[in-house]
């Protein structure tokens, strides 16, 4: 299980270190930074998938993502105005994880040299890479460590470090290179964790949506991101013999049924209400009806990720099928690691998620409240006893 989620440098996260819990559900008013911890999140990810450099290019690049405000807050704090100061620091986006097994630091930074006429000179460069084992990086529990194009990996006396290259491109991750489960399997068991986290972030349910669509259907114990699978994910969990989903459906349509249709080898979702003639069909359904019915097929997964990522799950939904979604959610965190982001008040209550500070350190669910404070995101309620232990290291 994820433990400790570290990001310094994102937007307003200019140094955030988040404990997270089986379920953690992240609150907060309007432009306090749950979107960007969730963005934050799926950068992590994308370091699994060798994307992270592509990624930062869609957001309009490292230099229009990065903390917008001074290095460090203390002098505006006491004064209550917040003025330039001289960096001390490089410029960086530094992002981590540690879990149970393994931990994860990446430090994103300007190119130094992109190359003679290079028109590549504003990409992003992995300035550092560190996989550890334990809840926090030190050099006696470093596995592996790359600074720049010079990676080394713990020798096996346990003394000191083996060089594994020094000519690796500042643009490829050492996860995405010499991540060989035979030869490194700290690499691959960091690198498969990051490709197997799933998010999903406001389904479309206009009449061209994906998940209205019929689609050649193969078994699909995972939804994909836009919820183009819907139906074969559907028939998957169904096949699985899965009751979870029928008593979510009945409980929150009336007792309504789900079933899949074939027609020439296209799968099309119904939905059978009663007192209706005929079942429904995907192109048929309500927009909230069909929102719902996409988090259901995300949540009951029969091979369910390491960790999943819900952005307002609650948007375009009716208030009466907030209790559902998030017994929906309960369920999910019985087998899997969930992290919801959330606006509704409701669906914070259902999911009996406790404050950071409260007494009970064995909660199953933890709610972590965002706030502003001069620009950078704060945690409410989280001091020196609830901050978990990170150490970010140096170039």
């Amino acid at each position: 299980m994820l433990r400790t989620v570290a990001i310094r440098g994102y937007r307003s996260l200019r140094d955030i270190v988040l404990p997270l819990a089986q379920l953690t559900v992240v609150t907060g008013a309007n432009g306090t930074g749950k979107s960007s911890l969730y963005r934050a999140l799926r950068l992590l990810a994308d370091c699994g998938r060798g994307e992270v450099i592509g990624s930062l290019a869609r957001e309009g690049g490292l230099e229009s993502v990065l903390w917008a405000g001074p290095e460090q807050l203390g002098g505006a704090r006491r004064t209550g105005r917040v003025e330039g100061t001289t960096r001390t620091g490089p410029v960086s986006l530094e992002l981590g994880f540690a879990a149970d097994d393994f931990g994860y630091l990446v430090d994103l930074g300007l190119p130094q040299m992109a190359g003679h006429n290079s028109l590549f000179a504003r990409d992003p460069e992995i300035k550092r890479e560190v996989v550890f084992a334990g809840p926090v990086m030190r050099n006696s529990s470093t596995l592996v460590r790359r600074t720049r194009d010079y990676v080394e990996t713990s020798s096996e006396s346990g003394r000191g470090f083996d060089k594994l290259t020094q000519a690796l491109p500042a643009y490829r991750s050492v996860l995405a290179e010499y991540a060989h489960p035979g030869a490194h399997p700290e690499l691959a068991a960091v690198r498969d964790r990051l490709r197997h986290w799933r998010f999903y972030d406001g389904f479309r349910a206009d009449a061209a949506a994906p998940a209205r669509q019929r689609q050649v259907g193969t078994r699909t114990p995972v939804l994909s991101d836009d919820g183009a699978d819907l139906a074969a994910a559907i028939q998957t969990i169904i096949e699985a013999g899965f009751e979870d989903l029928h008593r979510a459906v009945a409980d929150a349509f009336d007792g309504a049924s789900l079933s899949v249709a074939v027609h020439d080898g296209l799968f099309d979702l119904q939905l059978r209400q009663p007192g209706m003639l005929r079942p429904l069909r995907a192109a048929e359904l309500s927009d909230g009806t069909l929102r719902f019915l996409l988090w259901a097929a995300a949540l009951l997964s029969p091979a369910p990720p390491p960790l999943i990522v819900l952005n307002e799950p609650e948007t375009s939904l009716h208030p009466d099928l907030v209790a559902p979604l998030a017994s929906l959610i309960r369920t999910a965190s019985e087998t899997t690691q969930v992290v919801v982001v959330t606006h509704s008040r409701t669906l914070l209550d259902r999911l009996d998620a406790a404050p950071l500070d409260a007494e009970d350190d064995d909660r199953a669910a933890v709610q972590i409240a965002l706030f502003k404070d001069l620009g950078e995101t704060r945690i409410e309620g989280q001091g020196l006893l609830t901050t978990p232990p990170w150490d970010w290291g140096k170039r």
